[in-house]
């Protein structure tokens, strides 16, 4: 029965052979990959690689205000958090 050290040192001896083989089979793939890719002229985008800058977000709509303060003439839409100056009645900031 083999000992502790010497398993560790078939396994490090396994984990070479398997970076060595992974390094030979990317570069196959990266060949054949980049074959494809010039024969079909296919970009980025059209493999769904796109970079996240170049993506527009989504605009959000803009809610009319539904509700403002008198006295500094502050608006809620009625959206979210609701402001410190609403408070419980809300009746009487309502925009009419």
């Amino acid at each position: 029965m083999a000992t502790y050290k010497e398993l560790l040192a078939q396994k490090a001896k396994l984990e070479e052979q398997l970076e060595s083989a992974r390094v030979k089979e990317l570069e196959t793939v990266i060949q054949q990959v980049r074959q494809v890719v010039a024969e079909y002229g296919l970009t980025a985008e059209d493999l769904g690689f796109a970079s996240r800058r170049g993506r527009v977000a989504a605009k959000k709509a803009i809610v009319a205000p539904k509700y403002r303060d008198p006295k500094t003439g502050a608006s809620w839409s009625g959206r979210g958090r609701a402001p410190a100056w609403i408070g419980k009645n809300r009746d009487k900031f309502l925009i009419a």
